[in-house]
Order: C-alpha cells, then structure tokens, then sequence
C-alpha cells in the first residue's frame, strides 16, 4: 500500500490539461479559465458620483454658500457643461462629475431654493467621488487559470469581455459492476441490490465540473467488462465501481489490463477505500473505486475531484482542508489515514459513531470529513483537526 499523497503525486503525473474552448458568459460558470480576460476599458470610465448631491468646486464649498443650478447630470446623462465660480450642478449616483468641479454634497448637506442651493453645515470632507479606473484599468488582467465564480463573470463582463475561452469539461464514464447490483425502480432477487454508488458519483462529478457518462451495470465476467470498456472509450476519466479487490469475482483489474490499462498503482493507505486502482487507459485515466458505496465516495473526494480539477487546467493539488476544533473526542487512529464522517457544529466537528463504509445514511447526513493521519493518537474535544467539507 501506498500512502494518499503519494497515489495522489501519481495520479498528477498522468495528467496533462484538457484543450479549451469559448464560451459566453452566462455559459462559464464553474468553468476554469484558461486564458487572461484583459480589460479593455477603465471602470469607472470616467469619475463618477458615490452620492446623489451636488457637483461644486472647492473654493465654493463652505458653510452658507449660495449656488446656482446650471444643470443636471445623472446615470447615462452627462452634463456637457463647465460648472465656473458659484455654480452647481445637480447630480445623481453613477453620473459622470461635471468639468470644473472637484467634489460632490450630498444633497442632505443643502437646502434646494428653485435654481439655487444653500449649502449646509456639516459638510463632510469626503468628496464622494468614484475616481476613473479606481476598479481596474486599461490592460488589467483577470488572471488564469481560475475557477470562474459568480463574481469573476460579473468582472469579466465589466472588463467588457463577451467571450471566455475555458477548458473543455472532462467527460467521465462510469461503469457500476458486480451481479448483484440492479438499477434504482427496478425489480432485485432477494440475493440482489440497488445500484447507488454510481449515482452519487455522477453527482460529484457535475459538481466538480466535469461531465458524467453513466453507462450500464457490468456484470462479473470479462466479456460484460469488455462491453463496458468498449462503451467508454473516448472519455478523458474511466470510472470503475467495485471488482477491484482480491476475490474470486473481483474481475475490474484483470479486464483493464487486457483492454491495455497501464497501472499506476493499487491499494491505498486509506480508510475506508484501500482497493484503490488507477492507471493510464489509453487516452484516458482509469480509476478504480471500491464497490462499498461509503468507500467508493470518499474516495472520489480525495482523488476524483482533484483529478478533475487538474484535466481542468488547476494546478494539481489535494482536496482543500481547513482546521476546526473537535467537540467530541476522536479515538486513536490505526496505520492508515482515515476520513471520518462528520458533522459540524456551534462547538465544532463531531465524528458519526458509526463509520461503517457501507451506510450511506451516515454520509447523508455529514459536512465534513475529518481526516485522521496514521497512527494519530486519541484527541479530546477542543483539539485542532483538519477536515474537508463536503
């Protein structure tokens, strides 16, 4: 066995990032950027007003002062005016500031007189002016490669760009196998279940920002594997659930090799998903997960989504974790790193007592997973841990 960061370490060596395309905006959500957006204005393009007021100059900004109005400028409509000595121009939030003038009064600080203003007492020494390119300006960049979140759409559009160019999505095929498994509404022997794995897994790859190909339930023999195979070729991520043990009907390793898979390795350090597999297949990576649905989906938090992540063009890392503080105690942990099932809290993170890889109800209802290194000894409730959310 091998530990996590090593497969990990293994698994980026296989990867090269995906190519990429254009998209609109409203398209590259979740998507990562491959190429810099590079502004093509400054924004604000010009100084605008903060405040609905009054556009004056300095020297006429004093206690009492009497004003003229010459006019108005608001969002959309500039004034195209000089504002001279004793003149104001009424303005409004987002209005371009008048030639002439050097600061804004709120219009709370006046006194309104038909086509003059009374300046009032109080006056703040804000001049309540968004300076040109205060934002960004001409040749600013939004960087890449970046995972596009609501927020970086917005600056892109501002930066007046209609089109992103961004990684291709990873196409993953995912194959449940085992005889026992049957779809969800279907009819199962009593010797039989329900095939739930694969459905999760389609989850976290859509969440991931990759796209899921579910394809049919192989059975325990190498010419239903084959078939399987065969249906996935052209994906960048082969996903197999369960075989990948050492039983008598544990067929997944065996199958991919003859269909030409070149094994990067096999069994991890990890609890619960030791029968870990993965390797080059083709084109595309293989990785093998356990079939204990528990096992099969904490293992695609800490190497599938990564995976994804790097085809995507992020540089490679291992899922993100945080520390957060115990509020139960933590048994002492064996020789192999072990994600717990968690649940967090006002107090902190609290471990499921049960962490039976086979129940899903428990990941159902955890946030986090705590992540327990070998050989970590007992913890208290108040200790540092590190976790990765869910």
């Amino acid at each position: 066995m091998i530990p996590v960061s090593e497969a990990l370490d293994r698994l980026f060596a296989l990867v090269a990032p995906l190519p990429v395309e254009e998209v609109g905006l409203t398209a590259g959500l979740g998507r990562v950027l491959r190429v810099p957006v590079t502004a093509r204005r400054n924004q604000p393009p010009f100084s605008a007003s903060a405040m609905d007021g009054y556009a004056i100059r300095d020297a006429d900004c004093a206690q009492g002062t009497r004003l003229s109005i010459i006019g108005e400028a608001a969002a959309g409509h500039a004034f195209s005016g000089i504002v001279g000595p004793g003149e104001a121009v009424r303005i409004f939030t987002g209005a371009p500031v008048p030639e002439g003038t050097d600061r804004v009064v709120i219009q709370e600080d006046t006194t309104r007189d038909g086509d003059t203003v009374i300046l009032g007492p109080g006056i703040s020494d804000n001049r309540n002016i968004r300076p040109q390119g205060a934002d960004f300006r001409v040749g600013d960049a939004l960087a890449a490669p970046r995972l596009l979140r609501p927020a970086d759409l917005a600056l892109a559009a501002a930066m007046n760009a209609d089109r992103l160019t961004v990684s291709r999505r990873p196409e993953v095929a995912i194959i449940a196998t085992g005889d026992e498994l049957v779809a969800p509404g279907g009819d199962p022997r009593p010797d039989q279940i329900i095939a739930s794995n694969a459905y999760g897994l389609h989850g976290i790859v859509a969440q991931a920002g990759g796209t899921p190909r579910l394809l049919p339930i192989a059975g325990d023999s190498m010419a239903a594997l084959r078939q399987a195979f065969d249906l996935a070729r052209g994906a960048d991520i082969v996903l197999t659930i369960g075989g990948a043990s050492v039983g008598d009907h544990d067929l997944v390793g065996a199958a991919a090799a003859e269909a030409g898979m070149e094994r990067a390795f096999w069994k991890v350090a990890l609890r619960p998903g030791k029968p870990l597999m993965a390797g080059r297949f083709g084109e595309a990576l293989l990785l093998g997960l356990p079939g204990n649905p528990v096992s099969s989906m904490v293992c695609a938090h800490v190497f599938l989504v990564p995976l994804i992540r790097a085809l995507s063009g992020l540089p490679p890392a291992a899922a993100p974790r945080r520390r957060a503080r115990l509020a139960a105690p933590l048994a002492a942990n064996g020789p192999r790193e072990h994600y717990l099932r968690a649940a967090s809290g006002p107090d902190g993170v609290t471990a499921f007592s049960k962490q039976d890889s086979s129940l899903l109800s428990v990941l159902s209802d955890a946030d986090c997973l705590i992540v327990q290194p070998p050989h970590d000894p007992a913890r208290d409730a108040g200790e540092m841990v590190e976790i990765i959310s869910l």
